[in-house]
């Protein structure tokens, strides 16, 4: 490794906050000035007349879709948040989610499972860690309004079939949500051959776009849905952002190696004494988290960072019904993108055996009680069922006790806190058996 490129900082933290381009940089403090000075009627045209066609066109290409049929929201989270409610289920419905589902959106899912009395199951998984298909195929029937999936979830890098799932689903009435947050910008995201009705993903990680613009799709099906209520978001990016996240766009994507670099990275962690991978299922993306046996996830994180080597941190509330199962109650979490190089995956090999060579400074350990999966083969892992939060069904293949189970009072169920970036689970009253 040269000498002189030790002081250069590595960001792998693209799944928290990718690095914006120079081009969409400039834009964004270009408008935000002119805003400051000049208020922000001009800006609202020029993103009207000028940004928003060549922004349609792009998210149509981005995501197969025809031009039009997206709509701009703060972020994927307030995008799912303000349409999903607005769906008419009653009591007769059912409500699909994965063990995989973001805080965020369960939160919103358990919320109209309350209002309208109706039934919220969560999909098993298969020993592997993947997502039982051949369960969904056998128990899916049109009292299934709603399934809610993540193409990529917040706390790890498994690669959900979101394409299969939508082949499952396709001959029944179910409207199909998929949360592409953490998929568009690093994997093919095509919303027509996932045959999903909505699709929500956010600007600023993988598309390295400015904070707080996101987007959703909607199909024809889902604004008929929706028709008696409207597709209006009550909150919308500012002018400068959408500025900027087209400019983003514009920016050709270099196919780089950001596939074998996370294989990088991955082995990495598996050749580390005490680290171990949370890598479930069979399919892995840009996405590898990992903690260590003697070393907290934040700490570990502080001493990359104060090596020049920027990555992030996930928390088990973040999708509460896999992560508490785990018993990982926090883990680093490496992104990678395709402007990283091999030199960044290197440079990550070495700080990593720097910092924990110096662990015994200033860390503590952690606790022998909390343990994390065994190390998994670079593409695959293991995986349990999670145990799912107070108030969801229990949906456990094989199992009549287990389909029908709900869990004891007292399991904390998600809510979002005030602002995006601090989601935490908060214990409330368990409901009635009509779960």
């Amino acid at each position: 490794m040269p000498h002189g490129d030790r002081g250069r900082r590595v960001h792998l933290d693209t799944a928290g906050l990718g690095r914006m381009p120079a081009a969409a940089r400039a834009q964004l403090t270009e408008w935000t000035r002119h805003e400051d000075r000049h208020g922000p009627y001009e800006v609202d045209e020029h993103v009207h007349h000028v940004v928003r066609p060549e922004l349609d066109a792009r998210l149509a290409a981005l995501l197969g879709t025809p031009a039009g049929d997206t709509v701009l929201a703060t972020g994927a989270a307030d995008a799912f948040a303000a349409l999903v409610p607005r769906l008419a289920l009653g009591p007769g419905d059912r409500i699909w989610t994965t063990p995989y589902e973001g805080v965020a959106n369960l939160t919103v899912l358990t919320a109209l499972r309350d209002r309208a009395r109706c039934r919220l199951e969560v999909v098993p998984l298969r020993p592997d860690g993947d997502l039982d298909l051949e369960w969904m195929a056998a128990h899916i029937d049109d009292d299934v309004a709603l399934v809610s999936v993540a193409h990529v979830p917040a706390g790890c890098g498994i690669v959900t079939p979101v394409e299969a799932i939508g082949r499952i689903l396709a001959p029944h009435r179910c409207l199909y949500a998929v949360d592409a947050s953490y998929a568009v910008g690093q994997l093919p995201v095509d919303a027509g051959r996932i045959g999903c009705q909505l699709l929500t993903g956010d600007g600023w990680r993988f598309l390295r776009g400015p904070e707080s613009v996101g987007f959703a799709y909607l199909a024809p099906e889902l604004r008929q849905a929706l028709a008696p209520c409207g597709t209006a978001l009550p909150a919308l990016p500012e002018g400068a952002s959408v500025v900027a996240l087209n400019a983003a766009l514009a920016v050709p994507q270099d196919a780089g190696p950001a596939g074998g670099l996370a294989a990088v990275v991955r082995t990495a962690v598996q050749e580390t004494p005490g680290a171990e991978l949370i890598a479930p299922g069979r399919v892995q993306c840009g996405i590898v988290t990992f903690r260590h046996a003697e070393m907290p996830a934040g700490s570990l994180r502080r001493a990359l960072a104060a090596r020049g080597v920027v990555v992030g941190k996930t928390v088990a509330q973040q999708t509460p019904l896999y992560s508490p199962g785990r018993k990982a109650t926090a883990a680093v979490r490496v992104s990678v993108h395709h402007d990283n190089s091999a030199w960044d995956a290197a440079r990550f090999t070495e700080a990593l055996r720097e910092a924990l060579a110096g662990r015994g400074r200033g860390c503590h350990a952690v606790p022998t009680a909390v343990r994390a999966a065994p190390p998994a083969p670079a593409a695959a892992g293991g995986g349990a069922v999670a145990a799912p939060a107070a108030g969801l069904r229990a949906v456990c293949a094989g199992s009549a006790a287990g389909a029908g189970a709900v869990p004891a009072a007292g399991v904390p169920r998600p809510r979002r806190t005030a602002g995006r970036r601090h989601l935490a689970l908060v214990s409330a009253p368990a409901p009635d058996g009509t779960a």
